[in-house]
This record gives structure tokens, C-alpha cells and sequence, in this order.
């Protein structure tokens, strides 16, 4: 069988921090087409995360590039697995924020987009991935042998 993916959890948590920014300048800005536009790039972040891997990531490459070098490698490293499964809970949220706001459902969207804005800012903060711990919540659900 083979080995999961590993990722940097220093690298997720920068992830958090840079999704934070973009969710809470979603929920700052006041005008619709700025707001489309940030949520449209977060989903699309979200989503590359989820069909081509964390480390394709836009914000992961940013961590990458310019963070890491400066910090040196880790002490050690993180089943990607959970993460990556936190990604498309916030594939998830953005995209029904993002269908909401072109639908005209701005109040639908703002929540959504705050969830998520809360879910980044737990794991940005003080490392609590919500998404991560639902991940192993429901693998510890599954009937043996579905894993």
C-alpha cells in the first residue's frame, strides 16, 4: 500500500492566513463585482487544492517560494489527506457563497463566506482545522474495510 502524501503544516497554516484575507476582504468590500471576483479566485484555489493537490495550490506555491526558504524545512510532517479533504469543505462554502451572490442571495452568501472566514481564521490562528477533524470524525464512522 502505498505511502500518503505529506505536506508542511506550517504550509497549511500560511494557507489559512492568506485564504483569511481574501474571505474577510469579501465580507469588507461593498461592491458585488469585487466580491464575485475574490470569491471566483477563492474557488478556484479551493478547487485546484482538491482535483490536482495541495502543493499546486496558489497559496501553497506562495508558501513555497517565499516563506519556507526563510523558515528551513520542518521538524516533521502531516498526513495530506485531511487537509486536502478540509479544501473541498471549503470548496464547499465558497462555491454556495459564490452561486448565491450571482443568484442575488447576498445574505446567503455572506454567511457562507463567514463560515468559512471562521474555519480559515481557527486554522490560521491556532491550528485548528475544523475541516481536518471532520475528516478523521467521519473515517472513524465508516464501516471497516472503506478506508
Amino acid at each position: 500500500m502505498p505511502q500518503p502524501t505529506q505536506v508542511d503544516p506550517r504550509g497549511l497554516r500560511v494557507n489559512a492566513a492568506i485564504t483569511a484575507v481574501v474571505l474577510a476582504l469579501v465580507l469588507a468590500v461593498p461592491s458585488e463585482p469585487v466580491r464575485t471576483v475574490l470569491l471566483g479566485v477563492q474557488v478556484v484555489v479551493f478547487a485546484i487544492a482538491v482535483l490536482v493537490g495541495l502543493s499546486a495550490s496558489p497559496w501553497a506555491l506562495v508558501f513555497t517560494t517565499f516563506v519556507r526558504p526563510r523558515i528551513g524545512p520542518p521538524a516533521e510532517l502531516e498526513d495530506a489527506r485531511p487537509p486536502r479533504f478540509a479544501q473541498l469543505v471549503g470548496l464547499v462554502f465558497t462555491t454556495v457563497a459564490l452561486v448565491s451572490l450571482l443568484a442575488g442571495a447576498t445574505t446567503v452568501a455572506l454567511v457562507a463566506t463567514t463560515l468559512a472566514l471562521l474555519s480559515a481564521l481557527l486554522n490560521a490562528v491556532v491550528g485548528l482545522c475544523l475541516g481536518c477533524e471532520m475528516y478523521l470524525v467521519l473515517r472513524r464512522l465508516a464501516p471497516a474495510g472503506t478506508a
